[in-house]
Parts: structure tokens; C-alpha cells; sequence
């Protein structure tokens, strides 16, 4: 099998039925189906939503993203093998998980493939749950500038890069372009303090302030979960990104908050070894490793980190070519620590794009 074939990197391509525009993102392409189509299935495989719930397949591919970047390998190889079938076997571990505890539901409805979800449409908050155990990241490189307040909490002086955290920090973002809001500046991705969500929870797409604190409960307990099952499998959660949105309820009387996108993921998450931990050294189980990566081997690393370099940045991430020997690395690491994760094997996928059309033939959408 050639490199080229090892990976599938382009996934917004294929004959399944659509309306609209594919939209594809840094890792999914999502194709949104008819109403008619949508409700067809909702009918044929028994899903319990809302009548008129629009339904969606995301295709999940092995593409890696660093620093808004996606990159290219060298030798045709175009993403990370097993990749995406790791990220999808645990978001599905955590989502289920959840469920078991309690939570809340989540926006996949099945998974007839490795590589594709059934989703249901949902409303997204305009936050991004990003909480932290640890301080790392840029959370560190802003302390290590002076800087002594993150989201509105107040850090002590005295923190080592690495060092975990007296309790955990939600640290919110804003998720897209946000206008109008008193304090946030109209940019994508930029912190935010509870209070300003809590004043303009509308703008920020919550129905009532107290689904702010119900955000806040979902987050934490979510990664309580995700923390102290990762530590019985050696894994330390440094932090981690959620995010939420609203489907209305089956009954058709009212609406419930869910998880959305993917959590727990090597994507989403830093994972690092407890055992190197205890012993005083970082090693990487996570994305980060891939990170670090990059910074070591780009002739400039601050292009990387430095926001203000991003036309820079877009056009070492057109010119640079991964090796092919650090792809094969960052397929390892992710297809191990999800097996360690979810103690389960990552399934090992030879076509694909067949395999793909074929899982979703039964579903009456391939063309």
C-alpha cells in the first residue's frame, strides 16, 4: 500500500446525498442531509428526537491541525494514520460515559463506521469549555510574561510551568465572531470572564444565566470522569476543551443542553504520562506531542506561537512538509493512548473511502 493510501485526508468529496454546501473543518466534513432523507431514518432506525430534527453525517478524517494549520506529509502521506478512527473511538468512550453517569445526552446518534458519526442538529453556546488541571500551554506562556489573571481568576505568584493547579480553572473562549458584547473584543477565540458571559448569556446563545452554572457543572463532573478513569490507565488530564449546545426534547416540550463536538480526545485534551510525571519529567500522550514537534522543527517557532505572525504562519504551513517518520509517531502515540484510554482496540481501516460508502448504504444517501 503506498504512503498516500495510509491516511484519508480529503473527506468532503464523497456521494452522500446533501443539501447545502459540505462544510469541512479542520478534522470533519459535515454533510447535512434533507428534511426528507432526514426524516426517513429518523423513522427506519427508531432515533428518539424532536419530529423535524434535521440529521447530519460527519466524516471523520486523519488530517492534523497544529496552530490553525493543517499540515501536509511528505511522500503523499496526508494525515495521520488511524488517526481519526482514535479520536472517534474516544469521544464515543467519554460520550457514553457521561450518559452512564447521568450528565447529559450528546449530538451523536450512531456510528455505522470508525470514521463517520450520525448526528442530530443542535444550537451551539458561543463558549468553548476549556478547563485546566494543570498550567500549561498558553495559559503559561502568558503567566511567564507577568501576566496574573486569566478569565477574570486572580493566579498567585510562584507557579512552575508543568505545575498542577490547587483546583481546576475553567478558562472560557468565545467560539466564532462575536459582536456587540461590552469587553470582548470582536475576534474569534478570545478569553473571557464569567461575569461577562453571565451578563450577556443571550449573546453567548444560553437560554437563562443558569444554564451558565449548568455549563460550569457539566464541565467539571465531565472531567472528573475523564481524569480519574485516565489515572487508573496512567494518564494525567492536563486540560481540555468542551463544548455544548441545545436540541430540543423529544416530548417536543422545551430544550436540554448536550455535549457537542468531541471530548476527551487527543485532539481536545493534553494527556501526559503519570509515571515520567512522578519522576519529574512531561512526556507528551496528547497532540502536544505533535506540538512540540513543530516548534523543534520550523525555523522559527515563534511564527507558531505569535498570532500577530499568522500570514507568516500560513505560508510555512503551505512550504513546510511533515517527515513521514513523524506522522507514523504521532499515529502511534494516538492509536495507543486511546487503546489505553478506552481499553479498547483502535479498528484498523485498509479503504476507507469504500468502507465509508459502504457503512452508509443501508442508510439509502449514497448516490
Amino acid at each position: 500500500m503506498s504512503l498516500a493510501n495510509l491516511a484519508i485526508a480529503k473527506t468532503d468529496d464523497l456521494p452522500i446525498n446533501h443539501q447545502g454546501n459540505v462544510h469541512s473543518g479542520k478534522v470533519r466534513s459535515v454533510y447535512w442531509l434533507s428534511a426528507e432523507d432526514s426524516a426517513r431514518i429518523i423513522e427506519e432506525r427508531g432515533y428518539q428526537v424532536s419530529p423535524g430534527t434535521e440529521l447530519a453525517v460527519m466524516v471523520i478524517s486523519d488530517r492534523i491541525s497544529a496552530y490553525e494549520i493543517i499540515w501536509q506529509g511528505e511522500d503523499g502521506l496526508q494525515g495521520v494514520p488511524g488517526k481519526g478512527a482514535s479520536l472517534n473511538a474516544t469521544a464515543l468512550h467519554w460520550f457514553k460515559e457521561f450518559e452512564k453517569a447521568g450528565l447529559a445526552g450528546n449530538h451523536i446518534l450512531e456510528s455505522p463506521h470508525p470514521l463517520v458519526w450520525i448526528v442530530q442538529k443542535a444550537k451551539p453556546v458561543m463558549v468553548e469549555g476549556i478547563a485546566r488541571q494543570y498550567i500549561t500551554g498558553s495559559m503559561w506562556r502568558g503567566y511567564d510574561r507577568g501576566e496574573r489573571n486569566i478569565c477574570g481568576i486572580d493566579l498567585p505568584d510562584g507557579l512552575q510551568n508543568g505545575q498542577r493547579l490547587d483546583e481546576l480553572l475553567i478558562t472560557p473562549s468565545t467560539k466564532g465572531i462575536l459582536t456587540g458584547i461590552p469587553g470582548v473584543p470582536e475576534k474569534d477565540d478570545v478569553n473571557v470572564t464569567r461575569e461577562q458571559i453571565v451578563d450577556n448569556f443571550e449573546a453567548f446563545a444560553f437560554h437563562t444565566p443558569e444554564d451558565v452554572a449548568l455549563y460550569e457543572k457539566l464541565l467539571s463532573e465531565g472531567i472528573k470522569i475523564i481524569s480519574d478513569q485516565a489515572a487508573k490507565a496512567g494518564q494525567l488530564l492536563v486540560d481540555t476543551k468542551f463544548e455544548f449546545g441545545y436540541i430540543p426534547n423529544a416530548s417536543g416540550d422545551g430544550h436540554s443542553m448536550i455535549y457537542i463536538d468531541e471530548v476527551g480526545t487527543l485532539d481536545s485534551s493534553r494527556y501526559r504520562d503519570a509515571a515520567a510525571y512522578a519522576d519529574g519529567k512531561i512526556v507528551e500522550n496528547s497532540k502536544e506531542m505533535f506540538r512540540k514537534f513543530l516548534c523543534d522543527s520550523v525555523p522559527e517557532a515563534d511564527v507558531l506561537l505569535n498570532k500577530e505572525r499568522m500570514d507568516e504562519r500560513v505560508e510555512l504551513g503551505k512550504n513546510f512538509k511533515v517527515p513521514v517518520d513523524a506522522l507514523m509517531a504521532t499515529s502511534d502515540l494516538y492509536k495507543n493512548t486511546a487503546e489505553k484510554l478506552t481499553g479498547e482496540a483502535v479498528p484498523e481501516i485498509s479503504n476507507a473511502r469504500q468502507e465509508i460508502l459502504d457503512a452508509l448504504s443501508p442508510y439509502g444517501i449514497i448516490s
